[in-house]
């Protein structure tokens, strides 16, 4: 099944060849792939991936994708004022 992706700041750099960072892209998983199966086939070590978002809502690792759903992986967030 096709899904859509987004890999937010520094994933980026796991993007598929040719893809411009920070624009969506499609890839296909296999039937009920789960969110962590999607990170898997992009290669996005566990402990750079914080929060996921399938359709624009917050959703945990082991979330089951669905035909044309919007994916978004974010790392974690840091640096600011002290």
């Amino acid at each position: 099944m096709r899904i859509k992706v987004k890999l937010y700041a520094s994933l980026s750099r796991f993007a598929p060849e040719g893809q411009i960072a920070g624009v969506p892209f499609e890839m296909d998983v296999t039937e009920g792939a789960s969110l962590q199966d999607g990170a898997d086939a992009l290669n996005l070590p566990s402990d750079e991936v914080k929060i996921t978002f399938v359709n624009g809502r917050a959703q945990e690792m082991d979330w089951r994708l669905n035909e044309g759903d919007d994916i978004g992986y974010f790392p974690p967030v840091g640096g600011g004022a002290q």
